[in-house]
């Protein structure tokens, strides 16, 4: 009875760790210090947008959203309100889609170019259909927000990982504005006081193998 319970055991752990390794681990990607890669991904208008393209920028708001989660649909606005602030000052927002259309169906392109020209969105909305960035990042939610500087080489330093703020339900309510309180750091010259907050969102839908 012993034997059947211990292989019964080990069966189960065999199976607990193919689960886990089908989808990405949790401590994978970037940390703050890290280099980003850069990327050439189709924007809703169908062109294709690289962050190298952009000569004028001095860094980059990069955020991991999509259509269908509830917590990316609060945050549009206060999205939108960052490209207005920042842009200005030389930190565009670039928007990836990271969600497999297999798994949520209303990601897909042409549902993106709905909501981008239903919300009149101000910022560039790409679609990360390989679903690379993504893993090369370590996005896990939506929205997971990241802030590039560009090095004196043109390369890309992240500078904070994390959240938007500390409301994501009523925006009136928010208390700390972590992404804007590091970016305002930032072009300031200033050292980041909080450079990595904890993404709160949906998961990733990931593609199934």
């Amino acid at each position: 009875m012993k034997r059947s319970l211990s292989l019964i055991y080990v069966a189960c752990l065999a199976v607990i760790g193919l689960l886990v390794a089908a989808r990405p681990a949790e401590n994978e990607g970037y940390r703050v210090g890290d280099t980003a890669i850069d990327f050439k991904l189709k924007n809703v208008d169908g062109k294709m947008v690289s962050l190298v393209d952009n000569k004028k920028a001095k860094g980059f708001i990069v955020t991991f959203t999509c259509n269908t989660c509830p917590y990316s649909v609060a945050y549009e606005d206060r999205i939108i309100a960052l490209q207005r602030k920042y842009e200005p000052q030389g930190y565009p927002v670039v928007a990836i889609n990271p969600n497999d259309v297999t798994v949520s169906p209303k990601d897909s392109f042409k549902d993106m170019q709905k909501r981008a020209k239903e919300k009149k969105f101000n910022f560039a909305y790409l679609q990360d259909e390989t679903q690379e960035i993504t893993k090369a990042y370590g996005a896990t939610r939506t929205p997971h927000m990241y802030v590039l500087q560009k090095q004196p080489d043109n390369s890309l330093k992240v500078m904070y990982i994390g959240a938007i703020d500390d409301n994501s339900r009523e925006p009136e309510n928010v208390q700390k504005k972590y992404l804007e309180n590091a970016l305002d750091e930032l072009i300031a010259g200033k050292e980041i006081s909080q450079s990595a907050t904890k993404a709160i969102g949906c998961t990733i839908k990931w593609k199934q193998s």
